[in-house]
């Protein structure tokens, strides 16, 4: 929101500078973003009168004009298309200072020329130069720019937090200045209007709880053609709105002033009665900016005999719309409430002052005098007879005050100082809030009644926010806590994502946090047997599903990377996924599951580049070795084993699906080259997802004596067909052996000269250890007999010589 601080100080002017304001607004919660200037810094230009206009001799596009500065006439030479006799427009002297440079009389194309006429640009004032700046018809000759358009002024910009929608006008923002520095505010007069005609247009309200107040006036005779005072127009430029004409600057001013978003109707163009009722999907309205809108049933919609005029507290419609050709409008000031608004106009890819006021909530007992205002405005400006105020309401339906007890040891409680009665009952006196004193289980304080234009006060702890920003929150003491802290229990057996996060960026991988709300074309291609959850209001088009897979998020952070020279790439993953079981009529919460993944990307070399190292890239196993490093800090590696498999997103026959006691808990592998390509991804990538259910569970470690007897190490080498891998023959030499086996490893295996090209030989060393007695060569060789009849029995196994 954008707001004039010489206008604020209308209302209240505190004796601040313009950054101390600043800094006092933001510090009251609500921030200010930003402060400019509402011109640049010049000097000596003043109001000049066009006298004369006459070709320029050599020049098509100049004109030599003859310009009043109120004592003299000087001669300008000038290339501005609007410039002609009779107009007034800022004159820069010769001597005047813009942007730091000072004019200089010149001599363009053999003509002399003594100062220039500035555009709204050269001034700083806006980025128009299509012409010259044109003043009211009645402005001063000869008098200081700077100070008849009153420039030395800034502008403000808040970003306001939703709920204090109460600042988004002029008299909201006074009142929180008064407030901090305990000064009166001066409100405008606002006096009714005596009506002087009897007109009035019927107004239905059958959308109740969606709008429960109408209020509408007649006004005929209005010159829409009207000029539009200047200190109107600025107010408005200064706010970031554009003058249109008299009454849609009416509506304007009073929607910054008092908060209150209004809209003019062409009394002539609505036919029969206004009803406000809920749209049917389907129809259509035209809207204020030219375009269609085929609604949902969900948005208030008003309407005439005609059909649809318009979008409830979003935008009005073009087939009554005041126009230069106008003469008689009826105004309307209605209460709309922040949930019928509520990303109604996001929905239909909108954004306007309107809905942006009424979602965040208005004041719903103002439209009244907000309708005074404007008619007494609009008259002024434009003239006309207005007929009487109409207001069309439903009681039972408008929201109510909110009721909320105070007590004076809550505040000090939580603010940790003692604020005496007084200052309490003023601040609360300030900020328009009801209030006696009661008394809550013996307890003293206040029962507050919250005004009709503060949405945000339910509860205790809302009404000491506001007494300690009213405070200052750079008042309140600072205190170090005071606390017994124990110790909490860390279960041992259980393995902590702290240390799975540790053990990931130990081996080179960093972690990444991306979005739950995904592309549904890329999500389709990784995972298209799952059906994702919708979003019923997305961000973008790109965002619309809940993840399925962490992948999804994680190959789009890939590409990110990849895109900004970044060849060597590991990422991680913690988060949740959503499933929603299959065939289901609606969308229901319980019907959607979560769970908790760990998730991978990889690509690009082995090593990071160094002199000792060749350039190697990633293969299978490097992130196969990557998950085992995990699985062994579960304390029970054993218990998983990779099987391969076959997976829509993963390129066949380099992919495995990851077992833990049979149980499937995560997928390994390459992405597939046609997803790949798809995404413009030029080095091979690796992916991996567990589920994290299955990380956790972790034995407790037990301690054994060492054996203080010698280990005995035996070697062989079996060929087997190229179908059997090592998980097989680890459990078949275990499931053979007896206790003293204590280790098995594979250290080579061989495919070439002398093997059968069916068929590999694998090399295994196995470790032999008693905890009690020296272990002879006849029990090892009975074990190596009995390890060797197994792997020939299960596994066609042979002894290679």
């Amino acid at each position: 929101m954008k707001f004039s601080e010489n206008w604020l100080r209308e209302f209240v002017d505190p004796n601040l500078t313009t950054e101390e304001l600043a800094e006092q607004l933001t510090m009251a919660g609500l921030e200010v973003e930003g402060v400019s200037p509402v011109a640049a810094e010049f000097s000596g230009v003043v109001i000049g009168d066009i006298l004369e206009v006459s070709p320029h001799p050599d020049a098509d596009k100049l004109v030599v004009c003859k310009v009043s500065s109120g004592n003299e006439t000087h001669q300008v030479v000038c290339g501005a298309p609007n410039a002609r006799a009779g107009i007034k427009v800022p004159f820069a002297l010769v001597g005047a200072t813009l942007d730091d440079r000072k004019l200089k009389k010149a001599k363009l194309r053999g003509v002399e020329s003594f100062g220039m006429l500035c555009s709204e640009r050269e001034l700083g004032i806006s980025d128009s130069h299509e012409g010259l700046m044109e003043l009211p018809l009645d402005a001063p000759v000869g008098e200081n720019v700077r100070e008849y358009l009153q420039l030395d002024d800034s502008v403000f910009d808040l970003d306001l937090t939703p709920n204090r929608s109460d600042c988004l006008g002029l008299t909201g923002l006074a009142r929180e200045t008064g407030l901090i520095n305990s000064l009166d505010v001066r409100y405008p007069d606002i006096l009714p209007v005596k009506p002087t005609i009897d007109d009035i247009f019927p107004v239905e309200l059958e959308a109740a709880s969606a709008c429960p107040r109408f209020v509408g006036r007649v006004i005929r005779n209005v010159d829409v053609n009207a000029q539009t005072p200047l200190w109107m127009q600025e107010k408005l430029r200064r706010s970031d709105i554009r003058s249109i004409d008299p009454v849609v600057d009416v509506t304007n001013f009073v929607m910054l002033e008092l908060n209150h978003p209004m809209h003019a109707y062409d009394l002539e163009k609505l036919n029969d009665r206004i009803l406000v009722r809920q749209s049917v999907k389907g129809e259509r309205v035209m809207l204020l900016d030219g375009s269609e809108v085929e609604l949902d049933a969900d948005t208030v919609l008003i309407t005439d005999g005609s059909g649809p005029i318009g979008l409830g507290g979003v935008m009005g419609g073009l087939s009554t719309a005041v126009t230069k050709e106008s003469k008689h409008i009826f105004l309307e000031c209605a209460f709309f409430s922040p949930t019928s608004v509520a990303g109604r106009a996001r929905s239909y890819a909108m954004n306007t002052e309107a809905a942006h006021r009424f979602e965040r909530g208005v004041d719903w007992q103002g439209q009244t005098n907000a309708m005074e205002r404007a008619t007494a405005l609009l008259i002024e400006i434009a003239g006309g007879q207005a007929g009487p105020v109409v207001d069309t309401v439903l009681d039972d339906q408008l929201p109510g005050s909110h009721q909320v007890m105070l007590r004076q040891d809550r505040i000090k409680r939580l603010l940790g100082i003692e604020i005496p009665d007084a200052d309490v009952d003023n601040m609360l006196s300030r900020l328009g809030f009801t209030h006696a004193p009661e008394e809550f289980d013996g307890q003293k304080g206040w029962l507050v009644t919250a005004p009709s234009h503060r949405f945000d006060i339910e509860i205790e702890a809302d009404l000491i926010e506001e007494i300690s920003r009213v405070y200052g929150y750079n008042n309140l003491p600072v205190r170090t806590p005071v606390s017994s802290l124990s110790m909490a229990a860390i279960p041992e057996g259980e393995l902590t994502l702290a240390r799975i996060r540790d053990q990931l960026v130990a081996r080179g991988y960093q972690e990444a946090i991306t979005y739950s709300f995904v592309d549904p074309a890329l999500q389709a291609e990784l995972d298209p047997e799952s059906e994702p959850v919708s979003l019923a209001n997305p961000l973008s088009a790109d965002m619309s599903v809940m993840r399925t897979t962490l992948w999804t998020g994680l190959l789009k952070s890939l590409i990110y990377n990849l895109n900004r020279q970044q060849d060597r790439i590991r990422l991680f993953e913690t988060g949740l996924r959503f499933h929603q079981q299959p065939n289901q009529p609606t969308l229901e919460l319980e019907n959607i599951t979560q769970e908790k993944m760990l998730a991978g990307v990889v690509c690009g070399d082995r090593f990071a580049e160094n002199w000792a190292d060749k350039s190697q890239a990633i293969d299978f196993y490097d992130i196969k070795g990557d998950l085992e490093s995990i699985f062994t800090l579960t304390g029970d590696p054993e218990s998983f084993e990779f099987a391969p498999s076959r997976h829509s997103a993963l390129q066949k026959g380099q992919s495995a699906e990851i077992l833990r006691d049979g149980r499937i808990v995560g997928s390994l592998g390459l992405l597939d080259p046609r997803i790949q390509k798809k995404l413009d991804i030029r080095p091979q990538v690796f992916l991996f997802e567990l589920k994290m259910s299955e990380l956790i569970a972790k034995p407790i470690s037990a301690s054994l004596a060492l054996s203080r007897y010698p280990e005995v190490r035996r070697d062989i080498a079996v060929i087997v067909d190229q179908a059997v891998t090592a998980a097989n023959i680890r459990v078949c030499v275990e499931s053979a052996a007896d206790d003293t086996l204590q280790n098995l490893k594979l250290f080579d295996v061989y495919q070439g000269k002398g093997i059968d090209t069916n068929r590999k030989s694998l090399a295994l060393g196995l470790t032999f250890q008693h905890p009690s007695r020296t272990l002879t060569d006849e029990e090892i060789n009975n074990s190596m007999d009995k390890i060797v009849a197994s792997l020939e029995a299960e596994l066609g196994a042979s002894l290679r010589n």
